[in-house]
């Protein structure tokens, strides 16, 4: 199931537009649509599409497109890496399709401590990672699973919707 580009999608492809340079290695992780990564590829980057649904990677046959779990099949060093994670706390019956678009894992943040448990390995010395996630997802969590990773960040804008806060993050090294 390939999610459509809504509210974080936007938000991150906004950044991914200004922070994508000439010849930049770009990872779209968890692509999706491949929005992130498309754009990307109008600024002259080299970009990997990644994400764990085979729909997904089928559907960006012409682009350098990979099935991987996280980083499970990822060789590569990058410049950027964009995640617009599924953050949300996973719900009573949802769907297998819904949970795999939308759920982050029980309290909506696992997935996100498994990308960072892992990212440091793919990413440039002075690269980049640009993530996206929600209020819903617990603020708090994220940020202390970011710093126990290594990493430092700032949060480049928020955006205010119905129920949550969307939180769109750079972070880098500690240097």
């Amino acid at each position: 199931m390939i999610y459509e580009p809504r509210e974080d999608s936007l938000l991150l492809v906004k950044w991914v537009n200004r922070y994508c340079r000439p010849g930049m290695l770009v990872l779209d992780m968890g692509c999706g649509s491949g929005i992130q990564g498309k754009k990307a590829l109008e600024k002259s980057c080299g970009v990997t599409f990644v994400d764990v649904d085979q729909e997904v990677v089928n559907s960006l046959n012409k682009y350098n497109a990979l099935k991987s779990d996280l980083f499970e099949n990822i060789k590569d060093k990058f410049d950027l890496i964009t995640f617009n994670p599924p953050y949300l706390p996973e719900e009573e019956n949802e769907s297998e399709d819904s949970k795999r678009i939308c759920s982050g894992g029980k309290e909506g943040w696992e997935l996100i401590d498994r990308f960072f448990s892992k990212v440091n390995s793919f990413l440039n010395e002075n690269g980049s990672i640009l993530i996206v996630f929600s209020s819903l997802t617990n603020k708090e969590k994220v940020d202390e699973i970011i710093i126990k990773a290594g990493f430092r960040f700032r949060e480049l804008e928020n955006k205010k919707l119905f129920f949550e806060v969307l939180y769109l993050y750079e972070v880098n090294y500690i240097s």
